[in-house]
């Protein structure tokens, strides 16, 4: 039986042969820490590390290298930007499809920081109106979270509008870009936005483990680190440095994934931003018209290729999403995800809480035959469950 991955959305997979094969030339021919020696292959590490800031901030549109650091994670990088920003009294606004990576650490502050939370009601279909959040905007709006796309549905949010409205204001602003970096247009420039906060597993096509954090130049002096150690430099002071990136850098990187996470990019690159947008928008305008003709599919989000992601969340009637997923993997080899997918806010949205959807996610490695394939074996399950 042959396999088809569709969940593209949760990691990429296979990850591209440059990828693995730039992990494999740093652990054989580098393999050591950056920044933490004179000799050479300490160097070379700090060369990679700094020629991987600079290429993201190229992919990015961030002025200066220095304002990227890297994380283990999107998860950690909003995490940072929560805990190291708001205190007691702060009001903040977030979207209703946010993902727990932005509630949860949020409802912790809510009850220990007594910060004020305020989510923005989104559409059914995931849409949000961008003046929603100007008229949210209160005096002590110290922060406005945004996803630039759903992991549910997709949909894309008005992010670069809402960065007009809050560029005339003192309200910081921070974008979660985990599911639509190295397929959206993202320029932190054009955003006007304080905080990228993305990964590298997903759309970047790097492995595991890495992911990162841009910040501008107001946000680097208001932003507490949630990591204090040794980062290279300043070791004869006890205090943590205040200078990016190694305010917030304590500890071992990881450089293999930065490596590999540096080759992912670059695919994107040679390949084209462009290139890769269009043949995920027809994989999904193939999908999107192919599940129209399916009366037991109710499909989620906004229908429109040019308005989501290569993100599809459906629900079949009579079968559980669980069931669904399981049928598909044991009798068609096809992977997708069921249930909930850690954004409850975004199902209570979209009116599928508590059971959730059977999510389908495309990425670079599929195929107009892979989605016709898993077309056909929707309808023959509808078929045998009539």
């Amino acid at each position: 039986m042959n396999e088809i991955y569709a969940d593209h959305a949760a990691t990429s997979y296979p990850r591209p042969p440059q990828v693995v094969q730039a992990m494999i030339e740093y652990l054989r021919d580098i393999g050591c820490n950056p920044g933490r020696g004179g000799y050479r292959r300490s160097i070379n590490a700090a060369r990679m590390v700094y020629e991987t800031r600079a290429l993201l901030a190229d992919f990015f549109h961030v002025p200066q290298p220095e304002q990227i650091i890297f994380t283990p994670s999107v998860t950690y990088s909003l995490n940072l930007v929560l805990k190291g920003l708001l205190a007691a009294g702060d009001h903040v606004l977030i979207s209703s499809m946010e993902h727990n990576a932005v509630v949860r650490p949020l409802a912790r502050l809510a009850a220990e920081r007594g910060i004020e939370v305020e989510r923005i009601p989104c559409n059914a279909d995931g849409t949000m109106n961008p003046l929603q959040v100007r008229q949210a905007l209160k005096r002590n709006t110290r922060l406005v979270v945004l996803t630039h796309a759903s992991n549910v549905t997709g949909t894309i949010l008005p992010v670069y509008e809402v960065g007009e409205i809050l560029a005339k204001t003192d309200t910081l602003y921070c974008v979660d870009v985990a599911q639509t970096a190295g397929t959206e247009k993202v320029d932190f420039q054009d955003l006007q936005c304080d905080y990228l906060a993305f990964t590298g597993h997903k759309g970047l096509l790097g492995p595991p483990g890495i992911g990162g954090l841009c910040l501008s130049e107001r946000a680097l002096y208001v932003t507490q680190s949630l990591v204090e150690g040794g980062t290279g430099s300043r070791s004869e002071d006890e205090n943590q440095p205040q200078f990016l990136p190694d305010k917030f850098e304590s500890g071992t990187q990881n450089t293999p994934g930065i490596a590999g996470l540096a080759a992912g990019v670059k695919v994107i690159t040679q390949t084209g931003l462009a290139a890769v947008k269009e043949q995920k928008r027809n994989l999904t305008a193939a999908f999107l018209a192919g599940l129209s003709g399916l009366p037991a599919i109710r499909v989620y989000g906004t229908k429109d290729p040019d308005l989501t992601t290569a993100t599809i969340s459906i629900n079949m009637d009579g079968i559980d999403n669980g069931d669904l997923s399981f049928m598909l993997e044991q009798g068609y080899g096809i992977m997708t995800r069921s249930g909930l997918h850690c954004a409850p806010l975004a199902h209570q949205t979209i009116g599928t809480f508590p059971f959730g959807t059977l999510r389908f996610s495309f990425g670079w490695e599929n195929t107009a035959a892979e989605v016709e394939m898993i077309i056909q074996a929707l309808r023959e399950i509808i078929k045998e469950h009539k």
